[in-house]
């Protein structure tokens, strides 16, 4: 039986994973993200349907998610309540995860658990509330880091125990590309290198087995079902010219002035530290660059800056974690000193999507994780001034991921009133929903219209698709885009019409207020003029208008066939 000093520090790691769900919940009742929203939960319903994505729609991103929700769908109906709740235990589970991990790494579990302590405001799901690729995919990436790590630690680990943490290393891929690969990546690079040494050559062996077995049973379920050749296109080579930065825009990222002062005031002190000459003045300097962000995020009164002086923080991180990861594999190569090059792969890859300040929403944990290798890596004589020095970073991101968190900075990018209360949705599917502004209010008021005006088995194109529509509505999608955005959709404007034309579109609804602050549909001002040769409006409603084509040939709606298999 574990002694009482032993057995709190579980007790409060469930304590932070079940505020953290709490603090989710709570995000989510007080703002939807239409965009985002419409874009997960119409693709969730269009392939509960039984529509294929890859095969009959265009479709850029990995799978998982949209079939995550497409489950609860099944299961639950259209009903966005279990889409908060799911979000709400993904939060949860991912602080569990994380405590799991920092358990592992830190000196002690008290260490640990004050590690764990800021993810309450800075879990997968706290940033950004809604399940979304990324926030799936960095839960995904911790499951799979118990896993190595768990193992990593046992002598007499086998090649079954292995292959299943060899296979779970796999499944980030298949909730987003980019951070999925460069785990998985680095994840096989290593078992190869492992697997030449005799220690490491069984726990080595097992992961590449499960690897390779993992990914031969993921290419033949694409195969029989919307076919691999439709999948790599798609979420390879399509998501990629559409979506992949350069180099430069990721090195960016180390460009920041409390990097370069920071990091040589931070060796410095770690120096002090590892040589005993002044262990005050070492925890000072170390500790600096992160009272220095606090500092900031207090004083500043603009809300941009606040995020700024956090977000600043990570380059530093990153850098003295790889300083302190390259120290320790110089002692000896094995799958435990490996670990932070997982963790680091796994950050690099989500950067090259959108960079700092708009991939790090899920990533938080990760970096927690990094921040407990570097202050892990501490010598015995030094534990108490690591301990201080843990105490001291675990009160800045507690307290600035509670002010990131809650001022919602992260989602700037769409309207939200000053001095507005959220305005909850009363459609049935929607219950729950709630986001400042007329959003809602206004949407309900389209969809009551077309409930009226327009018959269910209709063809409608939505533009540029910021809302859950056909979830909402319970009708079917019979065009193969849903929502205009260069990630998403591969039409040109003239082809886009075309395709309207093809398969019997005859109402156009024009989105005319949108919660974004800009209209991310490619295009828009070519494709409304094409729009205004062959539609008029007939209706205008409150942030809507809607448009019934008057020439061309449109098929019945019945004749519309909707296939994008290469």
């Amino acid at each position: 039986m574990l002694k009482t000093s032993r057995s709190w520090p579980p007790v409060g790691a469930a304590i932070v994973a079940l505020a953290a769900g709490a603090f989710v919940f709570w995000q989510n009742t007080r703002v939807a993200v239409l965009w985002d929203l419409g874009y997960l939960l119409d693709t969730a319903w269009r392939i509960t349907l039984g529509q294929m994505p890859y095969r009959d729609f265009p479709f850029a991103h990995a799978p998982l998610t949209f079939l995550t929700q497409a489950v609860l769908i099944h299961f639950f109906g259209r009903a966005y309540i279990a889409t908060i709740l799911y979000a709400a235990a993904a939060g949860g589970l991912g602080v569990w995860l994380s405590w799991l991990i920092l358990r592992r790494i830190a000196a002690n579990q008290w260490l640990a658990l004050a590690l764990t302590a800021p993810l309450v405001f800075l879990n997968t799901q706290a940033v950004y509330p809604h399940p979304i690729y990324d926030t799936d995919c960095v839960l995904a990436v911790l499951f799979a880091l118990w896993l190595l790590a768990r193992m990593a630690e046992r002598e007499n680990a086998g090649w079954i125990e292995g292959a299943i943490a060899g296979a779970s290393a796999t499944l980030p891929i298949f909730y987003k590309q980019n951070i999925g690969l460069a785990f998985a990546f680095t994840v096989g690079v290593a078992a190869l290198v492992l697997s030449a040494r005799a220690k490491e050559r069984k726990k080595a062996l097992g992961i590449l087995i499960g690897m390779i077995a993992a990914l031969l049973v993921a290419v033949a379920i694409l195969g029989a079902t919307c076919g691999a050749g439709n999948y790599f296109h798609w979420t390879v080579e399509f998501a990629a010219a559409r979506r992949m930065p350069g180099l430069a825009s990721i090195a960016a990222i180390y460009q920041t002035p409390l990097l370069y002062w920071g990091l040589p005031v931070a060796l410095v002190g770690w120096v002090l530290l590892r040589t005993r000459l002044s262990k005050l003045i070492g925890r000072g300097l170390l500790a600096a660059p992160f009272l220095w962000s606090l500092w900031l995020v207090l004083a500043s009164e603009d809300a941009a800056d606040k995020t700024d002086a956090f977000l600043a923080l990570w380059p530093l991180v990153l850098v003295l974690a790889a300083l302190v990861a390259l120290a320790e594999l110089r002692r000896g190569l094995t799958l435990q000193r490996f670990v932070p090059f997982f963790i680091l792969a796994a950050i690099h890859g989500a950067f090259m999507s959108q960079q700092l300040w708009g991939s790090t929403y899920a990533l938080w944990p990760l970096l927690m994780l990094l921040v407990a290798v570097a202050i892990g890596a501490l010598p015995a004589a030094a534990r108490w001034a690591g301990a201080a020095l843990t105490a001291a970073v675990s009160m800045v991101f507690l307290t600035c991921g509670c002010v990131y968190s809650t001022s919602l900075e992260r989602l700037s990018y769409i309207d939200m009133p000053e001095g507005s209360p959220p305005v909850r949705s009363t459609l049935p599917a929607l219950h729950g929903m709630a986001t400042p502004g007329d959003y809602l209010g206004n949407f309900e008021g389209m969809v009551a219209w077309t409930d009226q005006n327009i018959p269910q088995g209709e063809a409608l194109l939505m533009m540029p698709g910021e809302d859950p529509f056909y979830y909402a509505t319970g009708r079917v999608p019979l065009f193969p885009v849903t929502m205009m955005d260069p990630a998403t959709d591969p039409y040109t404007a003239g082809e886009l019409m075309a395709a309207a034309r093809r398969r019997g579109v005859r109402w156009v609804i024009v989105k005319t207020s949108l919660q974004s602050r800009e209209n991310p549909m490619p295009e828009h001002d070519a494709t409304m003029r094409i729009l205004e040769r062959e539609f008029r409006v007939v209706k205008e409603l409150r942030g809507y208008e809607v448009w019934e084509r008057v020439n061309g040939d449109c098929k019945e709606a019945s004749d519309c066939v909707i296939s994008f298999a290469l």
